[in-house]
């Protein structure tokens, strides 16, 4: 087995396009009136797509979103403030 430290980077418009979309998802739920976030971590945990809605087209958007990616810009962002 090999010791070595696997590396993830996304480029900037790939982040960028993914911060677009999930502010678009999370507008969309908030309109709804669904917690959002709540909706949202629903969605990371089981990658059921049935937490989020259909309204605005927010349930195509999130599903084109690559998890690891959506879970990379929200670290990022949690730390960067």
């Amino acid at each position: 087995m090999k010791d070595e430290t696997v590396t993830f980077s996304l480029e900037k418009e790939q982040e960028s396009d993914t911060k677009k979309n999930l502010l678009i998802v999370y507008n969309a739920l908030k309109e709804k009136g669904y917690n959002p976030i709540n909706q949202i971590v629903g969605y990371i945990l089981s990658e059921d797509p049935t937490y989020i809605t259909t309204y605005n087209n927010a349930r195509n958007l999130i599903r084109k979103i690559d998890r690891d990616e959506l879970l990379q810009v929200m670290v990022k962002n949690f730390i960067d403030g």
